[in-house]
């Protein structure tokens, strides 16, 4: 009687494993606590602002990336029907790898119009925040903006 009680929660938790990597979408490797999906290469901070991971399908979703030769060898009617993506939450970028808005020059500064602070030319937030515009800084300041770390660009 153990036996089978033991070989049904193996055979339950195997099906929860295989029903989670079905629904994950392509390149997910982990689930957050929250429900979106992480591609992050390793499970440290994978779910940072997720509440943390939930399943990591790294180890169990590399290799269903190269399938077995019997796999291939399979009818079409076997094979699995190909499921939507989930919607994924947009993830943060570093600014250092976001590209920089267009526009800008000689003059310009960048105005975060979210928190009304401007960045000039060369500084790590210039053209790269999620909101923003691009005008010179004597509007910006007219506008109410003021200098990232009160330090103006033309001094």
């Amino acid at each position: 009687m153990r036996i089978c009680t033991r070989l049904l929660a193996v055979a339950a938790g195997l099906l929860a494993v295989n029903v989670a990597l079905a629904q994950a979408p392509a390149g997910s490797t982990g689930q957050c606590k929250d429900g979106t999906y992480t591609t992050a290469p390793s499970k440290k901070g994978a779910c940072r602002g997720h509440k943390g991971v939930q399943t990591w399908l790294a180890a169990a979703a590399a290799p269903a990336a190269a399938p077995a030769p019997m796999a291939m060898k399979s009818t079409p009617a076997a094979a699995p029907a190909p499921m939507a993506a989930a919607p994924a939450k947009a993830s943060r970028q570093s600014t250092s790898s976001m590209q920089q808005a267009a526009g800008g020059g000689a003059g310009m500064v960048w105005v975060n119009t979210s928190s009304k602070v401007y960045h000039c030319p060369g500084t790590k937030y210039y053209g790269k925040t999620k909101e923003g515009k691009y005008m010179s800084e004597a509007d910006a300041k007219a506008s109410g903006a003021h200098a990232d770390h009160g330090t103006a660009c033309n001094k």
